[in-house]
């Protein structure tokens, strides 16, 4: 602990952000940034006017109650097409990350797999090991007899 304290609080802020997994994370944001702009852009200009079409071209930002005017103020508007339009980028969203882990834990399962070293039940033996088992079966076999 007193090691710690002599460190002082930029010393400590300076192992803090040198660590592995700092590191991970900030590249892991910034390549989820970048993720959720490709998204956006798969959802408002390819996926939202397809939809538009199959509706009669109505854009969902087009889907909002106006409510009246209190007071001399302007009227407050509750747009449910622009909320509409984030649930489905995040189930699109949802759906390419899990499409992705799905994709990366196969690629893992196989190199496991591969990687791992074969039971004895599922190793075939060698030819040699197969002649001295045969011949020792032989050897019983006439023992017996």
């Amino acid at each position: 602990m007193k090691n710690k304290d002599k460190k002082g609080f930029w010393g400590e802020f300076k192992e803090f952000i040198s660590r592995g997994s700092v590191i991970d994370m900030a590249v892991g944001i910034i390549i989820g940034s970048a993720f959720t702009a490709i998204i956006n852009s798969l959802v408002n200009d390819i996926i939202t006017p397809v939809i538009g079409c199959l509706i009669k071209g109505i854009s969902f930002e087009e889907f909002k109650i106006t409510l009246p005017s209190l007071m001399d103020m302007p009227p407050a508007e509750i747009t449910y097409g622009v909320f509409i339009q984030t649930i489905l980028n995040f189930l699109i969203t949802a759906f390419a990350v899990f499409c992705m882990v799905k994709g990366i834990n196969s690629v893992r399962r196989k190199k496991e797999k591969s990687e791992q070293p074969q039971s004895e039940e599922t190793q075939q033996p060698s030819a040699e090991l197969q002649i001295l088992t045969e011949i020792r079966d032989l050897l019983k076999e006439k023992n017996e007899q």
